[in-house]
């Protein structure tokens, strides 16, 4: 039951390039912590140690989940700079064999718009990377044994693989029924929700296990609640536009069953419930975890509408998908203007704004 869809491509006004400054912002907020965590931890000399080539070493990185536009380029541009930046901290001499070449994986899903993402890269003789698109889900694996380096993966592991059958199932328990998420909604909704968030990371680490090389390092970085919460400002988002459908609903313009069959498939976990899943894999050892905030100035007023444009860029198409394409244009044209209901129900939840989970992982040496 996959349901989870590429964000919008494109570089038009609702496109995923032009609203995905919330996400800079999650990286801008974690980069110091992130060159931190890989200056003291990455045993770059171990690693080249272990190179075959005598003249220089492949340092390889792979961003899972890319998307498209700036943040993928900008994440990149930091993580080869903090590397050369260790490489140059250990190097005794600027000898030809201690020479690194850089080579980059844009990973996402088939659909994504990968051509509006090679058109963004720099020029090659601007950039310090070789650069290559691999389509497919990271839920599993994409890569030959013990070939990445450094494995980054910003606002995108949140996703499920698919979803539990059971949300759309009326004899279940777990029966969404007039909601589009699992904020707000029953016990057995958000454990469903829940159950295949830790089966995906069991994939996923599983996966990157056999991709990583020894004293290789994993980045996460995604939205996040508090031990023990369940509510996430992006699923108060998701809350919000599910009650339009369901005005929509009442108002004729959409049948129920419908948006019933609608599910975003987010999860946004706690720092507790994650290490426990890192420990149960047993793979990588922990250098950072925690969460932190994603917002560039704490004290500034949110802009509703932006983050309107910034939902319309990440759902549309899984709406699409659902709902069909004629509905969308009168979803968002609503979400506008009654905005000042978005902004109360954010008010109202009394939680922290821009909440982000930021780990940092070592792969264990076999």
């Amino acid at each position: 039951m996959a349901q989870s869809s590429a964000m919008n491509g494109g570089d038009g006004i609702y496109s995923y390039l032009k609203n995905s400054n919330l996400q800079r912002d999650g990286l801008n907020a974690a980069k110091n912590v992130i060159k931190e965590a890989l200056l003291e931890s990455l045993d770059l000399k171990t690693l080249l140690l272990s190179s075959p080539n005598s003249t220089a070493t492949t340092f390889t990185i792979a961003d899972l989940g890319c998307s498209v536009g700036q943040n993928t380029l900008f994440a990149m541009k930091m993580l080869i700079e903090t590397v050369e930046h260790k490489h140059h901290n250990i190097s005794q001499e600027n000898s030809e064999k201690n020479r690194i070449e850089f080579q980059v994986f844009f990973n996402d899903q088939t659909a994504n718009d990968f051509n509006t993402l090679f058109a963004s890269l720099p020029p090659q003789h601007e950039r310090k990377y070789f650069a290559a698109g691999v389509p497919g889900s990271f839920y599993g694996r994409l890569f030959p044994s013990s070939s990445i380096h450094i494995a980054y993966c910003s606002s995108s592991l949140h996703w499920l693989s698919e979803l539990p059958v059971d949300l759309v199932d009326i004899n279940s328990p777990a029966y969404n029924s007039g909601r589009i998420h699992y904020t707000g909604a029953s016990d057995a909704v958000v454990g469903a929700y829940a159950d295949q968030f830790e089966k995906d990371m069991q994939v996923f680490l599983t996966a990157r296990a056999e991709e990583i090389v020894g004293g290789g390092m994993v980045v996460i970085l995604m939205p996040g609640v508090p031990d023990g919460g369940v509510t996430h400002d992006v699923g108060i988002a998701l809350t919000f536009l599910g009650s339009i459908l369901m005005d929509m609903v009442e108002e004729g313009i959409l049948i129920q069953d419908r948006v019933d069959s609608l599910n975003i498939p987010h999860v946004y976990p706690s720092v507790k419930q994650m290490k426990r899943l890192v420990e149960q894999n047993d793979s990588f050892e922990i250098v950072k975890m925690e969460l932190r905030n994603a917002r560039s100035d704490m004290e500034a007023p949110i802009d509703i509408e932006s983050a309107v444009m910034h939902l319309r860029a990440f759902t549309e198409e899984t709406i699409v998908n659902q709902l069909g394409i004629e509905i969308v244009d009168e979803l968002f044209k609503r979400a506008v203007k009654q905005k000042n209901k978005f902004y109360q129900m954010l008010h109202a939840s009394g939680i922290e704004i821009g909440a982000q989970f930021f780990s940092v992982l070592k792969r264990k040496f076999d």
